[in-house]
């Protein structure tokens, strides 16, 4: 869970995977489910090809259909019972200590924490966490947290000495050699 890449392009994967990411998450937002298990197929290719983690973003049915590791859960998405009984393991978001410790009452794999700071890639995000919320997150809970938002190479490491497990990058996915060479540096 080190190095989660976020991404709807099949070569930024690519680029990501072979440049040190540790699981591959795909987010096709607004996107019907038949469209995102036509286009997650050869996602799912990639992962599988270098034993990597596939996490389908919000569309439990989508990660169903194409045998994903995981499936990624907004704090109003729906679909959680249906992932566990397929046995998909669960990502729950979470931007507060009340919402990371609901969702570790879920058992998730792992509850994703932020926006650390003010990200562009999602124009719904809840207000920054900053490294205090993220750190207050992590000491909440037992389960793996990976931070998101607004990082990058130059901000991974202290995501990882707040308590974080891992990092989920956006726009930073092409920078994957850096943001690990970040994290190692942190642990």
């Amino acid at each position: 869970m080190k190095l989660h890449a976020v991404v709807s392009d099949l070569e930024m994967a690519r680029m990501a995977a072979e440049n040190g990411a540790t699981v591959v998450q795909l987010r096709l937002k607004d996107t019907p489910t038949f469209e995102v298990v036509e286009r997650g197929r050869a996602f799912r290719g990639l992962t599988r090809r270098l034993g990597l983690m596939f996490v389908v973003n919000d569309d439990v049915q989508a990660a169903i259909r194409l045998d994903a590791d995981a499936v990624h859960l907004g704090t109003e998405d729906e679909g959680l019972e249906d992932a566990l009984e397929a046995g998909l393991q669960v990502g729950l978001s979470a931007s507060s200590r009340a919402e990371a410790e609901a969702a570790a009452e879920q058992a998730p794999a792992y509850v994703g924490a932020g926006p650390v700071w003010p990200t562009p890639s999602k124009h719904d995000a809840a207000p920054p966490i900053g490294l205090d919320g993220l750190t207050e997150i992590c000491g909440a809970v037992s389960v793996p947290v990976v931070a998101i938002g607004g990082i990058d190479a130059t901000n991974a490491g202290d995501c990882i000495r707040a308590g974080a497990a891992g990092v989920a990058v956006v726009r930073a996915a092409l920078d994957a050699r850096a943001l690990v060479e970040a994290i190692d540096a942190a642990l």
